[in-house]
């Protein structure tokens, strides 16, 4: 299997990712489950190799990835900035493994394990 479905169709499932992935490079850090974070660490990874390359044609490739719409008080511009001015250059020597996913326990509702994934320092 090349990838999870999380029981979405093709375009939510894009949507989630393109919300998950803005708000992990404005905060450095989200609480989602565990399916969903395993498949953003592939998503993020690759976003951020790109932002290492650093020229105009990796800009436009996240651009066209992150979330556009207005934030509460940040906005896709901000997640752009932040990304190519900030974290790529933290992980200019690394060589991929730019996340961790963290167990924190069950979910009050539904007991679905809950993870915090983060950037690495």
């Amino acid at each position: 299997m090349a990838y999870r479905k999380l029981n979405r169709t093709s375009s939510n499932r894009k949507a989630l990712f393109r919300s998950l992935v803005t708000d992990l490079f404005l905060y450095e850090k989200i609480q989602t489950t565990e399916a969903k974070a395993k498949e953003l660490r592939s998503i993020a990874d690759k976003l951020i190799t790109l932002a290492k390359r650093g020229d105009l044609h990796a800009r436009r490739q996240v651009a066209q990835f992150v979330r556009r719409e207005q934030l509460e008080g940040e906005n896709a511009q901000d997640a752009i900035q932040k990304l190519f001015g900030d974290i790529a250059p933290r992980f200019q020597e690394r060589n991929g493994g730019y996340t961790r996913i963290v167990k924190i326990g069950p979910r009050r509702g539904d007991a679905a394990p809950m993870v915090l994934i983060e950037l690495v320092q």
